[in-house]
């Protein structure tokens, strides 16, 4: 079968079409026969050998997929032959085929495609996570989604704005504040343009935002403590900028302030529950329309290469998938 290989870490030049076994599960697994494979900028991360722990290159990343099941593991009744579904995986999606742990499979609805699917399982799960199970959002109160037009805030955006939340949104262009606005943030900030802190000062009389979403680090996660209330909180989950954020004890102390951090494969695998958890709320979300998968472009599995550098260049907007 064919595959995406990270030859070596490095730029999105590193990523190659190579031929492979195909795959075969083990027990507790199923094999899907890949229809999209979403991209994430942990992907890239991983590519650049920026991700803790992240795998060793040669590898073939990827980490959701969405298909039909082809071959099935012993012990594994849930599913079978023919079954649409989306897994999250440990790596392995830029593929024709992936092997993944049933637990972690999630039913593909008739009525949504495989693209959509590939957006799911890892931008609704964390921001879902970040908003509620980490950020402990309440109805009536101001959150900060930084990037609010990709993947993950996309996401955020429509659920924190069906909770009641006043939502504050940062984006670089004119195209993705309008998606955002579209999608309930009620002030979309173009952050090439316009320091967020001083919108988020002018709206709310000085007094901050309740929550951030914040996955960019750098100067943006700095700015975005200075944003936030007495008593806000922040939940940190990416590092977009490349440059990881630190913060002192001492300002987190004297202006009551939280910080957390949210990874969605970790949390997955210590606390699965706490994760899971959302997925009967967003699957009604879905089904109800009051959820929507945003997709960006999509490109052909030999093409991945363009993909990142897409990603990587600040043009996409929603879910970017690959379609092998």
């Amino acid at each position: 079968m064919k595959a995406i290989e990270v030859d070596a870490y490095g730029g999105s030049d590193e990523l190659s079409v190579v031929d492979v076994p195909t795959p075969e599960p083990d027990a507790g697994e199923v094999r899907i026969d890949i229809e999209a494979a979403g991209i994430n900028f942990a992907d890239i991360m991983q590519r650049e050998g920026q991700y803790p722990d992240g795998p060793e290159a040669p590898y073939v990343p990827g980490m959701e997929a969405a298909g039909t099941v082809d071959a099935i593991g012993d012990g594994v009744d849930e599913f079978s032959e023919g079954d649409r579904v989306v897994a999250m995986l440990d790596g392995g999606g830029y593929a024709e085929y992936v092997t993944a742990d049933a637990e972690l499979l999630f039913p593909v609805p008739d009525a949504m495609s495989f693209d959509e699917a590939a957006g799911f399982p890892v931008q609704f799960l964390t921001a879902h996570a970040c908003l509620f199970e980490w950020g402990g959002l309440e109805q009536g109160e101001s959150v900060l989604i930084q990037a609010a037009a990709g993947g993950v805030g996309t996401a955020a955006v429509q659920i924190a704005s069906n909770a009641g939340a006043e939502v504050f949104g940062t984006a670089s262009t004119q195209e993705k504040l309008d998606l955002a606005a579209e999608l309930g943030c009620d002030h979309p900030i173009n952050y090439t343009e316009t320091d967020f802190r001083e919108v988020v000062d002018e709206e709310t009389d000085g007094q901050g935002v309740d929550l951030v979403l914040e996955s960019v680090g750098d100067d943006v996660f700095d700015r975005s403590l200075d944003a936030m209330a007495h008593f806000g909180r922040m939940v940190t989950y990416g590092v977009a900028s490349g440059v990881p954020a630190e913060v002192s004890n001492r300002r987190l102390l004297f202006e009551n302030k939280t910080v957390k951090g949210f990874h969605l494969g970790q949390a997955s695998f210590r606390d699965p529950s706490r994760v899971m958890k959302s997925v009967p709320e967003l699957t009604e979300g879905f089904a109800s329309g009051d959820l929507e998968i945003i997709l960006g472009q999509s490109f052909d599995l030999e093409d991945a290469a363009e993909a990142h550098q897409y990603i990587e260049d600040r043009k996409s907007s929603g879910k970017i998938v690959l379609k092998p």
